[in-house]
């Protein structure tokens, strides 16, 4: 399997799902304080700017647009993310 094939299969079977699952948790907390701080504001909108950039990655890679480089780069990144 090439990394284009598992940078894309990690983020659509693993970071993506992860992102919302945490962005429902967020929703969830702020649904039962009813009212949400600025932190959890501030928290929401950077899970939110994530999924949107792994979707725009995925968008890319389904398009082949990204260099090999970059590719490989993401790769790395993100299995350490996953690692932590």
């Amino acid at each position: 399997m090439q990394n284009s094939e598992k940078l894309k299969n990690l983020l659509e079977l693993e970071i993506i799902p992860d992102l919302e699952i945490a962005i429902d948790e967020m929703f969830e907390v702020i649904d039962k304080a009813k009212k949400a701080t600025p932190t959890q504001k501030e928290e929401l909108e950077e899970l939110r700017e994530m999924r949107t950039d792994c979707f725009a990655i995925v968008d890319e890679l389904s398009r082949d647009e990204i260099e090999q480089e970059e590719i490989d780069a993401l790769l790395e990144e993100l299995m350490e993310l996953k690692s932590v």
